[in-house]
């Protein structure tokens, strides 16, 4: 039988997601066009049977939002696919040329280093409100790794001449070595801290 390779390029033979509370939320069924046009949008929890790398994709469309506002936009990208598409797949292009490994798997490993496993929620006891520390379900902890590492991508673009791709890449590489350069890393550390002190 013919193996299906992600993008038609990447074999997924022994990638696997080592934390056991993300393995039924990071699907590894791979994809020539990792795009299934919003079929199951209205199905719970669908989400997480759908491509990791298609999920990405679907963030990148629209990076903007950020706190309920439209924070920065991608412009002229925002919502076509097709240009997501492209994005992804150069930017595992560069991440395979710079750390001569499967791009899959270098994403899959930052996504699990990037996910934080609290958050801190707002209580009201007597008139006053408290910071309380709760643990993220892991659903949860995907899409906010997606969303972080999507919306640092776009913050390093932003006003300056890197493209997209370029930063995609570096912020993939920067989670997978657990670097706080990386602003999904960045981001988990510093609600990890908070959630810490609010216990």
């Amino acid at each position: 039988m013919t193996e299906i390779k992600a993008f038609n390029r990447w074999s997924m033979e022994g990638i696997r997601v080592e934390d056991s509370g993300l393995q039924p939320f990071i699907t590894l069924q791979p994809k020539i066009v990792p795009k299934t046009g919003a079929r199951y949008a209205g199905s719970k929890f669908h989400k997480s049977r759908t491509f990791i790398v298609e999920r990405l994709i679907n963030k990148l469309m629209v990076p903007g939002h950020k706190s309920k506002k439209h924070f920065k936009t991608s412009y002229h990208m925002t919502g076509k696919a097709q240009t997501a598409y492209t994005i992804v797949e150069d930017a595992f292009k560069l991440i395979e040329k710079t750390t001569k490994e499967n791009p899959i798997k270098v994403f899959v490993k930052a996504l699990e280093n990037a996910a934080q496993r609290e958050e801190i929620v707002t209580i009201e006891y007597g008139g006053a409100r408290y910071p309380k520390a709760v643990e993220c379900s892991p659903q949860r902890r995907v899409d906010l790794a997606l969303r972080y590492m999507a919306q640092g991508a776009y913050h390093k673009t932003f006003n300056t001449k890197k493209s997209i791709v370029n930063s995609l890449a570096d912020e993939i590489v920067n989670a997978y070595r657990l670097s706080s350069a990386s602003n999904a890393i960045a981001k988990k550390l510093e609600i990890e801290r908070q959630s810490d002190s609010s216990r």
